[in-house]
């Protein structure tokens, strides 16, 4: 366990930040490292040294590491989004999570109707979904009006310029 480790006669981070001695049972020694002092200046900021105590004093020793890092990491959290801390985090998570599973549950209806229906050639029409080649016609109805709207010209080094105006729908 790591509350047990012996440590080096340095004050641990907490202690220096505090600017205070640090005594053999100081409840922050075996988690705030003095190689780490950002860690405790970040909890402290958030948390206060009193309730990051009152905190450890009342997790059981065996689960005190994981509650360090949960506060290290609200802590953290919160610095960088003052407004929702972790919960923004998690919630962005959240969001991505349901519009990949709509991706997902879109390409995988794609395959099963393409698999129930085998074309030999595949295109895209213009918001990128597959059709069938016999719908070809009906998909590149104007296309050369579109080529002729968006077509790069080249000017004297070669480079291409005129890309930004290629409109997407």
């Amino acid at each position: 366990m790591r509350g047990q480790e012996p440590r080096s006669s340095s004050s641990c981070a907490a202690c220096k930040f505090l600017k205070r001695r640090c005594t053999q049972n100081c409840v922050f020694a075996p988690y705030f490292r003095s190689e780490e002092p950002k860690k405790f200046a970040k909890v402290h900021k958030v948390f206060g040294a009193s309730n990051v105590t009152k905190i450890l004093n009342e997790v059981p020793e065996e689960q005190r590491q994981d509650a360090v890092n949960s506060l290290v990491y609200e802590a953290e959290a919160r610095l960088s989004d003052p407004v929702y801390g972790c919960i923004g985090a998690i919630a962005s998570l959240q969001g991505k999570m349901v519009q990949l599973q709509h991706d997902l549950a879109i390409a995988r209806a794609r395959l099963a109707r393409y698999a129930a229906n085998p074309s030999p050639v595949l295109v895209f029409d213009d918001h990128l979904n597959m059709v069938p080649f016999t719908n070809l016609p009906a998909v590149c109805d104007g296309l050369d009006e579109n080529l002729n709207q968006n077509s790069l010209r080249f000017e004297h080094g070669g480079s291409i310029h005129g890309f930004s105006q290629v409109q997407f729908p």
